[in-house]
């Protein structure tokens, strides 16, 4: 009997292990358009002028831009291509991050 309930369980184990996630190939090539704030940090505490907001989003390699001023609502939802470009309550950039 303890082998039957073994086996019945091994399709719902089988499927969770599916479904965990795999550890990312640090050898495998980034993805185009994957966001990468750390190319873009020589923006902050510049003003968030038209101009260095996008030169923060074209400097980042991300394929969306997400420029926040303060108060702006911000969904909490995880994009790898987009960059967010924060800004402060004196129209400086403070923050650049993904997302």
């Amino acid at each position: 009997m303890p082998r039957i309930r073994i086996l019945a369980a091994l399709p719902a184990v089988l499927w969770l292990a599916a479904c965990a996630g795999h550890p990312t190939d640090p050898a495998a090539p980034p993805i185009a358009g994957a966001c990468k704030a750390e190319a873009a940090q020589a923006w902050i505490g510049k003003p968030a002028s038209d101009a260095n907001v996008q030169a923060a989003f074209k400097a980042s390699g991300a394929n969306s831009l997400r420029s926040l001023k303060p108060g702006d609502a911000m969904t909490m939802d995880y994009r790898a291509d987009r960059v967010n470009v924060v800004q402060d309550a004196n129209g400086a950039i403070e923050k650049i991050s993904c997302g």
